[in-house]
C-alpha cells in the first residue's frame, strides 16, 4: 500500500483563507485503510479536512499533516447514509437530495468535510450535523484501534464534540435521514444558499468562515457590528462589510495579519460589553513571538 506523501509542501492554496506556509510532510490517504495505517504508524500528526475553519501559520508546520479530502467514499441505502470523513458537505447534501432525503440541506453552503463538521458539530438554519447522526467510526489514539461510538457517546454541544479532546479521530459516520420530496429539499437548499449569499463572503473572497463562536443567548456578529467592527480595515485583511464575524484576506495576508485583526475585534467587544468572544477559527502551526502573544490573548487553551 503506497500512500501519497509530499514533503515541504506549501499549504497556502489548499486553505480557504489562502494563508499558510510549508508543511514538513503532507499525507493524502485515499481510503480508511490507508488512513488507519498512518494513524497507527505515526507518533505525532495533525488531521485536517478541507482546511476551511483554520488559520495555518505563514511560518508553516514542522510536523506531519494528514489531509482527508481524498477519502470520498459514501453509501446511500433507503434512509441510511454512510460517509467517510473526507466527503465534502455540499456533495453529500446534493446526493441526499437526489435520493429524496432531508436533513443535510444546511450543508449545501458549507465548504467543510463531514469530519470537520462532526468535529465542531456544525449547524445552520435550524439544522445540525448531529441531528440525524446514528454512530461514528473513530480511531482511538491511545489504544491504536478502530472503535464505534454511538451518537450519545459523542459529547455533542454547541460547536463541540469529544473529537476536540484529541483522543479520537473520526474515520466515518452513519446517518438516518428523513424522507421528503425533492422539491421541498431543493427549496430549502436554495433558501439556505441565498441567505448565505446575501450576508457571508463566498470562497472567491478568501476567508475561514465565522471567526468567533456565538456567546450564550447572543450573536457574535451582532456584538461585533454594534461595536463597529465592520469598519475595521487593515492593509492585508478586513472585516467583511455585510457580516462583522468574518475576516477576508485582501490578497497578500499572513497569519499574523489575521491574528492582529482578531485581537482588535476581540478586545473591542470585551471593552464595550465585557464579553470575551471565543474563536471558532483554529490556529495551527509554528508561531512567531508576536503570534504567540496574540494567541495568548485570543485562546484560553494552547493552540498547535
Amino acid at each position: 500500500m503506497v500512500i501519497e506523501v509530499r514533503e515541504n509542501f506549501e499549504i497556502k492554496n489548499l486553505t480557504t483563507f489562502k494563508i499558510g506556509g510549508k508543511i514538513d510532510k503532507l499525507y493524502l490517504p485515499k481510503n480508511q485503510s490507508e488512513f488507519v495505517q498512518l494513524l497507527t504508524e505515526l507518533d505525532d500528526y495533525l488531521v485536517l479536512g478541507n482546511c476551511s475553519n483554520v488559520l495555518i501559520s505563514s511560518n508553516g508546520y514542522r510536523g506531519n499533516l494528514i489531509l482527508t479530502t481524498q477519502m470520498k467514499e459514501y453509501f446511500i441505502n433507503g434512509n441510511f447514509v454512510a460517509a467517510s470523513c473526507g466527503v465534502k458537505g455540499p456533495l453529500l447534501s446534493q446526493k441526499a437530495c437526489e435520493n429524496s432525503l432531508s436533513g443535510f440541506e444546511f450543508m449545501i453552503g458549507f465548504p467543510g468535510t463531514i469530519g470537520g463538521e462532526i468535529y465542531m458539530n456544525a449547524s445552520c438554519h435550524g439544522q445540525c450535523i448531529s441531528d440525524n447522526l446514528v454512530r461514528c467510526c473513530v480511531f482511538d489514539k491511545e489504544k491504536k484501534e478502530v472503535v464505534y461510538k454511538e451518537k450519545s457517546e459523542m459529547g455533542f454541544g454547541y460547536r463541540t464534540s469529544i473529537l476536540q479532546d484529541e483522543k479520537y479521530i473520526l474515520l466515518g459516520a452513519e446517518f438516518e435521514l428523513k424522507k421528503s420530496t425533492k422539491q421541498e429539499i431543493e427549496t430549502l437548499m436554495h433558501r439556505n444558499l441565498e441567505s448565505r449569499k446575501g450576508i457571508q463572503p463566498t470562497l472567491k473572497t478568501p476567508n475561514a468562515g465565522s471567526v468567533f463562536k456565538n456567546p450564550p443567548n447572543d450573536s457574535a456578529g451582532r456584538l461585533l457590528e454594534k461595536a463597529g467592527a465592520k469598519d475595521f480595515d487593515m492593509p492585508n485583511v478586513k472585516v467583511w462589510g455585510t457580516h462583522a464575524n468574518f475576516i477576508v484576506n485582501k490578497g497578500q495576508a499572513t497569519s499574523e495579519d489575521v491574528l492582529e485583526l482578531m485581537v482588535k475585534m476581540f478586545t473591542t467587544v470585551r471593552d464595550i460589553y465585557t464579553i470575551e468572544l471565543k474563536p471558532e477559527v483554529i490556529f495551527i502551526g509554528d508561531k512567531t513571538e508576536k503570534e504567540e502573544k496574540l494567541c495568548n490573548i485570543l485562546y484560553q487553551k494552547s493552540q498547535k
